[in-house]
């Protein structure tokens, strides 16, 4: 049975109004998704979700009320509190205007790069220094398609792109969930490559081949730096292979997106050429 909730000044509201800011994201390793879609994708996956907040006015459709019927059940059977909330809470809590009516909290992901379970000749994606939720969310939909094996975001303590951004999970339409994302510092990664006998391809604008006439198959870890920086210089000594876009027009760069999404398919093609 769900509890109403009316007025801002409980402590459960409180506190999910807080979770906007990453400092009380951090402190308590949890955040907050909403949209039905982003949603399903987590009770998909499996990740048990803390909280759960509903709006009835606001459920329109059959796929917001279908998720709301799991969540009852869910509710009965785990550690799941179910709360009802007013239109005016809802579009308090909420961080964009059409969330379906539905707000979940849940646990930080807990990937690892010790909990990785690797193919053959896995194709990962490394996301070096990414400094907008909005291009990193996008990046997470475009691995989903391609069917990466799990994707890395380079991280520094206190710094670095926030993976439980909700705008990370809103611009992923769930994505997030549907593969593994990892954090690791670049000390870690280049140990843990190494280790696993993966080649590392940073791609750079002062790449020594176009990527197109490269071999992207067998063990590969495709490395991508922020579009105002690059990726770290560290990257640039430990690569294997040095890659470019050739780029034919005015403007020197691609968004970050965009540019991973070219790369990532020419390695998938390749694969499936090869395969």
């Amino acid at each position: 049975m769900a509890t109403l909730l009316t007025s801002l000044q409980n402590p459960r509201i409180k506190n999910l109004l807080k979770l906007q800011n990453r400092r009380y994201r951090d402190a308590q390793q949890k955040t907050v998704v909403e949209g039905i879609r982003e949603i399903g994708c987590v009770l998909h996956s499996g990740l048990l979700p803390q909280e759960a907040y509903v709006c009835p006015e606001l459920l329109t459709d059959a796929a917001g009320t279908a998720v709301y019927q799991q969540l009852q059940a869910l509710a009965k059977t785990a550690e799941l509190a179910l709360f009802t909330v007013t239109p005016e809470l809802f579009a308090k809590a909420a961080y964009r205007g059409q969330s379906g009516g539905i707000l979940l909290v849940i646990p930080y992901l807990s990937h690892s790069l010790a909990s990785l379970t690797l193919p053959h000749a896995p194709l990962l994606l490394i996301i070096d220094g990414s400094e907008k939720p909005g291009n990193l969310g996008a990046i997470l939909r475009t691995a989903d398609a391609a069917g990466i094996d799990a994707v890395i975001v380079t991280s520094q303590p206190g710094s670095g792109t926030d993976i439980h951004n909700p705008n990370v999970v809103r611009a992923s339409l769930g994505a997030l969930f549907t593969l593994p994302v990892v954090e690791a510092t670049p000390a870690e990664l280049f140990a843990w490559l190494r280790h696993q006998q993966i080649q590392i391809a940073v791609l750079t604008p002062e790449g020594e081949r176009p990527y197109a006439q490269t071999n992207l198959q067998g063990r590969l870890a495709l490395v991508m730096g922020s579009e105002a920086h690059g990726v770290q210089p560290q990257w640039l000594a430990e690569a294997d292979l040095r890659l470019k876009i050739p780029m034919f027009g005015t403007v020197d760069s691609l968004n970050l997106s965009v540019a991973t999404a070219v790369v990532v398919f020419e390695a998938i093609r390749q694969r499936q050429k090869g395969g």
